[in-house]
């Protein structure tokens, strides 16, 4: 009988750290979209030409996925050898200087300041990442495994839909729509902080205080990645999780120009594709404590990757089969009243997301389950950093694509069928 992961929530060993994962989520959502709205449209205002937009949206993301490489690693080591708790509290106090720093970016128009607190804020995210994943089966018993991390999930893809339509919309508000973003990010951090204070300390024997920290992060990354490999089953996890990345990312960073050039939809019905998105990962996720009863099972997961392939290659079909609209920039009133090929998209596109909750819950499960205990946290890294290697490779492939000549359906089609050979390899490692 699965234990309802709604209980977690009632509880000290996981509330605390929910809510400082869900802040810290919404937080950098805020700020990320906040900056690259403000780069969009008020580039003027941070002495840029109109030119050199699109090379300073990508300069921003290539910014805050680069700490991801660089301290995953010793992360991973932080927080295997001292007290999780304390090091969360650690990174939410980090997390207030830099968004108190950048409040001063937002008032000021300091392009550069904000530029320099994108990569700390990757970086803050980069440590707490094998904290709040690495402790998890430090508070939660096997049988609540399952159930916390489609919680984890379910809050993160709503904070990153709340965070990023929250500072698309405040920062955009005329006068002052900076300096209320300013505000925003200031309040949130704190409250991020005083939630993690609440976060109880995991037990002596649960940390390896023997272990020594290496200075080098290039040699220790190397190291965690090889280490990673040595259990088969949490390798392949790895690869399924950052395929998932992958293609999440493909998705989401096409939305727009998706939404213009195919849907004919204007800015909201970007918003509508993405709400839709981050509603079905949390019905995924939360589906995923019914389907293993509670236990950490990987019995289901090649299907929900088997979804992925099929609703994929549904959305694409039916976008191809809209009347052309590009430029036409309906509102998600207009969207929805077009009729059943519209809706369709839509349901495909929460069929997608489903899928991904499926499959993406029992895999984090698997890393804190089969791995060395002694090394969970470092795992966790090591996946943090193939992660990031993959969402590069999502991006420089489809710069590739898009350059010879295929549009974005063609590119969402080819990862549909790709997304074939995760079906096979879970379908033999987890099924």
């Amino acid at each position: 009988m699965a234990h309802s992961q709604y209980s977690l929530l009632g509880k000290r060993r996981f509330l605390p750290l929910f809510l400082t994962q869900f802040l810290g989520a919404f937080n950098d959502n805020v700020f990320k979209n906040a900056l690259l709205l403000m780069v969009t449209f008020k580039y003027a205002a941070f002495g840029l030409s109109a030119d050199a937009v699109v090379s300073m949206v990508a300069l921003a993301s290539g910014i805050f996925i680069l700490p991801f490489f660089l301290f995953s690693a010793t992360a991973g080591q932080m927080a295997d050898k001292f007290e999780k708790a304390r090091l969360i509290r650690a990174t939410k106090i980090l997390e207030v200087i830099v968004m108190t720093t950048a409040a001063v970016g937002f008032y000021t128009s300091n392009l550069w300041v904000l530029m320099s607190l994108l990569f700390l804020m990757g970086a803050q995210s980069a440590l707490f990442g094998p904290l709040k994943y690495g402790i998890l089966p430090d508070h939660l018993s096997e049988d609540e495994l399952m159930g916390g991390n489609a919680l984890i999930e379910t809050g993160t893809f709503l904070s990153i839909l709340l965070g990023t339509i929250a500072g698309g919309l405040l920062v955009m508000l005329e006068p002052n729509g900076p300096v209320i973003v300013a505000g925003i990010v200031i309040t949130v951090a704190v409250l991020g902080w005083i939630a993690s204070c609440f976060i109880p300390p995991i037990r002596e024997d649960q940390r390896s205080a023997d272990l020594v920290i290496s200075p080098n992060f290039v040699t220790e990354t190397f190291r965690v990645m090889k280490a990673s490999t040595v259990n088969k089953r949490v390798f392949m996890a790895i690869v399924a999780i950052s395929w998932f990345w992958l293609v999440g990312a493909t998705f989401l960073g096409q939305f727009p120009p998706l939404t213009k050039d195919f849907l004919g939809g204007n800015e909201q019905v970007v918003t509508l594709l993405l709400a839709a998105f981050s509603v079905g990962i949390g019905v995924g996720s939360m589906l995923c404590n019914k389907l293993s009863g509670g236990h950490p099972r990987t019995s289901f997961v090649w299907k929900g990757a088997l979804g992925l392939t099929v609703f994929t290659l549904g959305f694409c079909a039916s976008v191809f089969c809209l009347p052309a609209s590009a430029g036409a920039e309906q509102s998600i009133l207009a969207f929805l009243g077009g009729g059943l090929l519209h809706w369709l998209v839509l349901a495909n596109l929460i069929g997608i997301a489903i899928c991904g909750g499926i499959f993406i819950v029992p895999l984090y499960v698997v890393l804190q389950h089969d791995s060395e205990k002694s090394e969970t946290a470092r795992t966790i890294a090591a996946n943090n950093v193939v992660n990031a290697l993959f969402m590069v490779a999502s991006a420089i492939a489809v710069m590739g694509l898009l350059a010879v000549g295929l549009n974005l359906l063609h590119i969402f089609a080819l990862v549909g069928v790709a997304n074939l050979w995760i079906v096979w390899l879970c379908r033999k490692h987890f099924g």
